[in-house]
C-alpha cells in the first residue's frame, strides 16, 4: 500500500502580514526616491528579513513536525515563487542597458546579473566596496544584495534544522543559538567593519531568526506566553485597581502592536544611512516587526491599519514592487548622469507600482498559483541558467562594445574605468613591498613600473596615485623607477594622534600611522629615492594641517629627496559621463568649471606653501590646473576626451599622461635634472 503524499505545511494567510510589507516596501522606496522624506526608509529590509523568517521557519518546523517535510517541495516553491518576478526585472534590465549603457556601465551590469542568478549579489557587492566603488545609485542590480541574503538562508536553515530534528536535537534552542551567534557577530563587526557587516550573511541572519523564533512561539510556545499574558496582566491589575481580576482578552496584544509599531516609526526618524548600521540599531526595526506579528490578526491595529485593502493590496504586490522601483530610479541617475529631478523620480515610482502590478497579476500569479508541474521548475530554471549566461557574456566581453552606440565612443569610454583602474596596484609591488595589513583595506595603491630600487615616489592619497600612468609612461621619465604606494594624506601623523573608528577604510583606526611606518622604513632602507611627489594635497591653510605637511617634507629633506607638491586640482561637481550624449539623452553639462573655483584653490594653496616655503625653501611646487583652466574658465573635455575617469574626479589615463607632459617641460626650467639626459 502507498503511502500517501503529505504535503508541506503553509502558515494561515494573514492579511496584516502583508500590511506589514506594505510598510516595509513603500519606506524602502521613499528612502531611495526622496531620501531626505525618511532617512531611514532602508529599515524596510530588515522587516521583509523578519518576516521571511517568520514565515519561511512556520513551514520548515510545522512540516518537520508532521514528518512532510520535503526537499524538492519546499525548493519547488521557493523557485515558483522568486524566480518569475525576478527574470522578468533581470531581462529588462538587460535589454534596456543594451540600447543605454556605455560599455563599463553594461559591463558591470552583467557581473551583477551574474550575482542576481547565483543570489550572491551580497557578495560581489561587498567584493566591490571602496574608495573607486561607482555610487550606489549607478548600481542597477544594488537591491538583490537583501534577496541573496534571504536565498542563502533558505539554502542552510532548512538544511540545519532537519539534520538537528533527525538527530532529535531542541529546535528551538539551536534557533536561539545560532541567532544570538550571528547578533553577536553583527556586534562586532559593526565596529570594525561596518560595509562587511552589511552584506555578510552571518551577521544578517539573526534578523531572520528572530522571526523563526517567534514561528516557533507561535506554533509551540502559545501555553508559555499565555501563562507570562496572565501574569503580566495580574500585575498591571493590581497596580492600577489593587484587586486582581481575570485578564481582558486583547490588551496584551492591542499594547504589543502599538509599541511594535511605534519602533518601526521610531527607527524610520533616528536612524540614518551615516550610522554603522545594522549593529545594534538593527535590533529596533527587528523588535518592532517581531512586536507588530506576535500581536496577530485580532489587534485592532493589524486588523484596522494594517488590514486595510490598500495596505493588502501593497504587500501582496510588494515583492516585484522592490524589484522594480530600483532599477528604474538607478537608470533614471545613470541616463540624467545626476540625481534626477523631483519629477522623474516621481514618475519612476508610480511606473513601478504600475510595472509591479502587472508583474503581480500576470506572471507571478499565474506561475505560483496555476497548475503545478515538475516542468514549470525546470522550465525556470532553465531561463535563469540562460539570463545568467547572458550577464557572463556582457561581462566577458567588456560590455559588448560593438554596440552602435557605443562604437562611436570607444576611445572615450575606455577612459571610464572607475572601480576597474589598471593602475591601483600590480604584483611587482605587492612581491617586492609586502604589506600585510591590506588584506583588510578596502583599497590600496602599489604600483611599480621596475623591479629595480625607486628613484621617484608618488606620496599621498588616491590623487597622487593617479599621476602614476602620467609618470610610467612618459618617455622624459622612463629612467626612473617610478613607485605610487599608500593612500592616505601625506600629512605626519603621530602615533597618539586621535584616530577615527576602525572601518575598511585605509585610513581609518590606526592606519594612517601605520601606512607611514611602512613608508618612512622603505624610505630609510632603500635610500634611493631621488625625487618625491606629494599629491592630493588639501587646499586649506589650517595650522594642524600645516605643520603635519611641514613634518613629512622634513622628513622626506632629511632622506636628501628633492620634494615637489602637487597643487590640488580643480573637480567636477557632477559625474563626468553628464558631459556626453547617449541614447535618450542629449548632453546638457558643458564639463566647465568656474575660474573663481580655480581661484580659490589657487589663494589657499599658495598661503598654505607660503608657510612652508618658510622653513623648507628647497621645496617646489607644479600648479596642474594649468592643464585645464585659463584666466576665463576651466575645460575638463580635451577637447573631446574626459579629464576624469569617475564621478569622484580622478584623472582618465589620458589625463595623467596629458598633466604629465605638461609638468616636463614646467621640470625642464625648474628641475632639468629630473628629466632623461
Amino acid at each position: 500500500m502507498t503511502v500517501p503524499h503529505v504535503p508541506l505545511s503553509h502558515p494561515k494567510y494573514r492579511p496584516d502580514i502583508d500590511g506589514l510589507r506594505a510598510i516595509a516596501v513603500v519606506s524602502v522606496v521613499a528612502f531611495h526616491a526622496f531620501p531626505s522624506w525618511i532617512g531611514g526608509g532602508f529599515i524596510g529590509v530588515d522587516i521583509f528579513f523578519v518576516i521571511s523568517g517568520y514565515l519561511i521557519s512556520s513551514i520548515i518546523f510545522e512540516s518537520l513536525d508532521k514528518k512532510a517535510f520535503s526537499f524538492s517541495e519546499f525548493y519547488a516553491r521557493r523557485i515558483r515563487r522568486i524566480f518569475p518576478a525576478l527574470l522578468l526585472v533581470l531581462i529588462a534590465c538587460l535589454a534596456f542597458g543594451w540600447f543605454t549603457l556605455w560599455a563599463d556601465e553594461y559591463k558591470q551590469l552583467g557581473k551583477h546579473v551574474m550575482g542576481g542568478v547565483g543570489f550572491v549579489s551580497n557578495f560581489v557587492l561587498w567584493g566591490e566596496a571602496g574608495y573607486f566603488d561607482n555610487s550606489a545609485e549607478t548600481k542597477v542590480l544594488l537591491h538583490l544584495w537583501s534577496l541573496g541574503i534571504e536565498e542563502q538562508f533558505y539554502i542552510v536553515w532548512p538544511v540545519l534544522l532537519w539534520v538537528a530534528w533527525k538527530c532529535k536535537f531542541n529546535l528551538f534552542a539551536i534557533t536561539v543559538v545560532c541567532a544570538i551567534l550571528s547578533f553577536a557577530l553583527n556586534i562586532k563587526g559593526a565596529g570594525q567593519n561596518a560595509i562587511t557587516t552589511f552584506y555578510s550573511p552571518q551577521t544578517r541572519f539573526w534578523e531572520l531568526l528572530c522571526g523563526s523564533l517567534l514561528a516557533w512561539f507561535f506554533l509551540y510556545g502559545k501555553d508559555v506566553c499565555r501563562r507570562w499574558a496572565v501574569a503580566l496582566h495580574g500585575w498591571r491589575t493590581i497596580a492600577v485597581h489593587y484587586q486582581k481580576i481575570k485578564p481582558r482578552d486583547g490588551f496584551l496584544l492591542n499594547v504589543s502592536s502599538l509599541l511594535g509599531l511605534l519602533l518601526l516609526v521610531y527607527g524610520f526618524w533616528r536612524i540614518d544611512k551615516n550610522m554603522n548600521f545594522p549593529g545594534v540599531w538593527a535590533v529596533v526595526p527587528v523588535l518592532g516587526t517581531m512586536l507588530t506579528i506576535s500581536a496577530g490578526p485580532s489587534a485592532w491595529i493589524n486588523r484596522k491599519i494594517l488590514s486595510n485593502r490598500i495596505a493588502v493590496w501593497l504587500g501582496l504586490i510588494s515583492f516585484p514592487l522592490y524589484l522594480w522601483h530600483w532599477p528604474l530610479l538607478s537608470f533614471a541617475r545613470i541616463v540624467e548622469g545626476e540625481v534626477p529631478s523631483r519629477d522623474v523620480r516621481i514618475a519612476a515610482v508610480a511606473l513601478s507600482v504600475v510595472l509591479a502590478w502587472l508583474t503581480y497579476r500576470l506572471v507571478e500569479r499565474p506561475v505560483r498559483l496555476g497548475r503545478r508541474s515538475p516542468w514549470k521548475v525546470v522550465a525556470l530554471v532553465a531561463l535563469m541558467v540562460t539570463v545568467g549566461s547572458a550577464g557572463y557574456i556582457v561581462y566577458d566581453s567588456d560590455g559588448v562594445k560593438s554596440r552602435s552606440h557605443v562604437v562611436k565612443m570607444n576611445s572615450i569610454n575606455a577612459q571610464f574605468v572607475g572601480p576597474l583602474w589598471k593602475f591601483a596596484k600590480n604584483d611587482l609591488c605587492e612581491s617586492k613591498y609586502p604589506f600585510t595589513d591590506t588584506e583588510k583595506y578596502g583599497w590600496w595603491f602599489c604600483m611599480a613600473n621596475s623591479p629595480e630600487k625607486p628613484t621617484l615616489l608618488l606620496l599621498g592619497s588616491s590623487f597622487a596615485n593617479h599621476l602614476y600612468p602620467g609618470f610610467a609612461l612618459n618617455d622624459e621619465f622612463k629612467h626612473h623607477s617610478v613607485l605610487s604606494i599608500g593612500t592616505c594624506d601625506a600629512g605626519w601623523v603621530e602615533r597618539s594622534d586621535p584616530t577615527t573608528e576602525l572601518t575598511s577604510l585605509p585610513c581609518s583606526g590606526q592606519r594612517r600611522f601605520d601606512q607611514q611606518e611602512f613608508i618612512n622604513h622603505l624610505v630609510v632602507k632603500e635610500n634611493s629615492i631621488r625625487y618625491a611627489v606629494i599629491g592630493g594635497v588639501r587646499h586649506n591653510t589650517d595650522p594642524g594641517y600645516l605643520e603635519r605637511l611641514r613634518k613629512r617634507i622634513d622628513f622626506l629633506e632629511k632622506n636628501n629627496i628633492k620634494v615637489i607638491v602637487f597643487s590640488p586640482h580643480v573637480r567636477l561637481k557632477y559625474d563626468i559621463k553628464g558631459c556626453y550624449a547617449r541614447p535618450l539623452k542629449e548632453t546638457e553639462k558643458t564639463c566647465l568649471a568656474s575660474v573663481d573655483d580655480y581661484a580659490e584653490i589657487a589663494n589657499n594653496f599658495h598661503r598654505l606653501m607660503g608657510s612652508i616655503f618658510k622653513t623648507n625653501p628647497n621645496v617646489l611646487v607644479f600648479d596642474q590646473n594649468t592643464v585645464f583652466c585659463d584666466a576665463r574658465v576651466c575645460q575638463f573635455k580635451l577637447p573631446v576626451m574626459p579629464a576624469f575617469r569617475d564621478e569622484y574626479s580622478h584623472y582618465s589615463e589620458f589625463a595623467s599622461r596629458l598633466v604629465i607632459e605638461e609638468f616636463a617641460r614646467w621640470a625642464k626650467i625648474h628641475a632639468p635634472d629630473m628629466l632623461a639626459p
